[in-house]
């Protein structure tokens, strides 16, 4: 995975967000959730104390059910989550401003040494992938509910190539439906985001030619409509005519979300084909034995899998300084890779739960989490 050209974020102040997550005991939380089960709820029971987390805003339908979940089980804990983008949650991890982020990508070459040393060496650190959601080519164009993309088509539209909606490209992929002549307005990210790393990796392994960018989690085109995090741009994509942009797909309710052409099909953004396509993706080598990061087949063409997806990952270390610290994220953790947890998580944001081989897989590194000393 290439991630060098990354801009780099400021860390943002859990305590100036507007959009922090908190969640302690209160009533609603212990009401709302399923119970725990599993080796998740043991360590949800005894858990107790706060934490911080903060990152990928992709996760925040996820995060509030996970949070509502741990709590329900165990009332003295309390999670705070800030939902400011992958990017300002990675660095704020490796600065050891939080206990443990969220990021819709893995931490790149820059930023695992610093979580390494933040974390006691390689196998320190640990990367979760808990997260996953196909990301949703979402649209708002009046008499069009129905629409098919092939990948260069994406790409021609998102590098402002293709500027009408009758483009002879956006026909030929939708025959016999009646296109107007109406403005493409593609809406963008402005922060730096792990939505925008994965969808830029997909056009470049799918897109060719019609792509000349490197991935990167910001957005390399200039010009357009950028907005703030997934509720920004499904904001603009809501309050236009002719727009278009990318979200996680659990946020694209009310829009038009197109069917992308993979082999010889277009193919929904559905959970399942997303978790079709993580299946098949191979673990990235050389980062530690708690590290989980995969190299995502944005390639393929296999039937009923859907390339553009979205694997947010949960980060946090195998060591903390005090004993309350490690096993609250333990307890955390182990709910989030929970059967009760990925359910939660699913019905909260239609995301598909990570298989029972993978849970069986991360399990080892959230009990190996323990205090330093």
């Amino acid at each position: 995975m290439r991630h060098a050209s990354r801009a780099r974020i400021a860390a943002m102040g859990l305590a100036t967000s507007g959009a922090l997550l908190l969640a302690g005991c209160g009533a609603a939380n212990e009401s709302a959730a399923p119970a725990a089960s599993g080796s998740g709820g043991e360590q949800a029971a005894s858990a107790s104390g706060t934490i911080s987390g903060a990152g990928a805003s992709s996760q925040q339908a996820a995060m509030e059910a996970w949070i509502a979940g741990f709590t329900a089980v165990s009332p003295d804990a309390t999670i705070n989550y800030d939902p400011s983008g992958s990017g300002a949650g990675r660095d704020q991890f490796t600065g050891g401003g939080v206990a443990f982020a969220g990021s819709d990508a893995a931490l790149d070459e820059e930023e695992l040494p610093l979580a390494q040393q933040r974390c006691g060496g390689p196998d320190g650190v640990i990367e979760l992938p808990v997260y996953i959601s196909p990301i949703a080519i979402i649209y708002k164009l009046d008499g069009v509910p129905t629409l098919n993309l092939a990948p260069a088509t994406v790409a021609g539209i998102f590098n402002r190539q293709i500027t009408t909606w009758d483009d002879p490209a956006i026909a030929a992929d939708n025959p016999g439906v009646a296109l107007p002549a109406t403005p493409i307005t593609p809406v963008n990210r402005s922060d730096e985001s792990g939505t925008t790393e994965n969808f830029t990796e997909y056009l470049v392994a799918a897109a060719g030619p019609a792509w000349p960018y490197e991935p990167d989690g910001a957005w390399p085109v200039q010009g357009g409509e950028a907005a703030q995090g997934t509720s920004g741009v499904v904001g603009a994509v809501s309050g236009g005519q002719g727009t278009i942009g990318y979200a996680d797909a659990s946020q694209a309710k009310g829009l038009g979300v197109a069917n992308v052409k993979v082999g010889d099909d277009y193919v929904a953004p559905t959970a399942e084909a997303a978790a079709a396509v993580v299946a098949a993706s191979p673990r990235v080598e050389g980062r530690g034995a708690n590290n989980f990061a995969i190299e995502l087949a944005r390639d393929t063409t296999a039937a009923g899998s859907y390339p553009i997806v979205l694997v947010s990952y949960d980060i946090a270390c195998a060591s903390y300084p005090d004993q309350a610290t490690a096993d609250l994220v333990k307890g955390f953790l182990g709910y989030v890779i929970s059967e009760d947890g990925q359910q939660a998580a699913a019905g909260a944001a239609g995301s598909a739960p990570i298989t029972a081989q993978q849970r069986s897989l991360y399990a080892p590194a959230v009990e190996a989490i323990s205090a330093a000393g």
